[in-house]
């Protein structure tokens, strides 16, 4: 796992602090592997590391609709933007794009499906100061982040569009809405057998 983020970084400058507490892959509940992949990407296990379609969808879009919380940024796009580079907008955003699709296609490459999410969920901010989803387990719920159930795990995912201003705990309209969502669309994809390697504990 990296030391630390430009990300995390930021966060200890602006005054946000930093909890952050790095688990393996065999310590994140099935919960929250499957819950991230319903909310944020649900042809994860299938791409390879860009939903071409749904990106093509986001840029023709004139009123700017987003199908993710990401504007059709996959998982394995928010790694790499997350472990390598810088968040932000603007200028810096389109300055970020071309190394951003260099990091994605080689951590697809080299690092494989698992350990893509592995570190997605260990590193993506979960609340103010708060990355990781141990951390969140532990902030939210008092609890470690193997033993999170379905309802929690998509209320700590749906706060991910912008977890400064979509709170967990007190829960925000807009995460119990996307929360029961993500519940739905985790019903939807469990039972296929691609997203099943990645989530079920063998």
């Amino acid at each position: 796992m990296p030391p630390i983020t430009l990300t995390q970084l930021g966060s200890l400058v602006s005054g946000n602090g930093l909890k952050r507490d790095y688990v393996s892959y065999d310590k994140i509940s099935g919960n929250a592997k499957l819950a991230a992949i319903a909310g944020e990407d649900q042809l994860f296990a299938i791409h390879g590391g860009f939903d071409w379609p749904a990106l093509k969808q986001s840029l023709e879009s004139e009123k700017g609709k987003r199908s993710r919380g990401s504007a059709a940024s996959t998982i394995s796009q928010q790694t790499a933007k997350n472990v390598f580079l810088w968040q932000g907008s603007g200028v810096t955003k389109y300055l970020r794009k071309a190394p951003e699709f260099v990091y994605t296609k080689l951590i697809e490459w080299i690092w494989g499906k698992k350990r893509i999410l592995e570190v997605y969920l260990n590193v993506i901010e979960m609340g103010k100061g708060i990355y990781g989803i141990q951390a969140a387990a532990e902030s939210y719920y008092q609890k470690d982040a193997a033993h999170l159930n379905r309802n929690e795990a998509a209320s700590i995912i749906a706060c991910l569009p912008n977890p400064k201003k979509y709170t967990v705990k007190p829960r925000s309209k807009f995460v119990n809405f996307k929360a029961g969502w993500i519940l739905r669309q985790m019903r939807n994809i469990q039972d296929n057998e691609k997203i099943k390697t990645l989530t079920v504990s063998k």
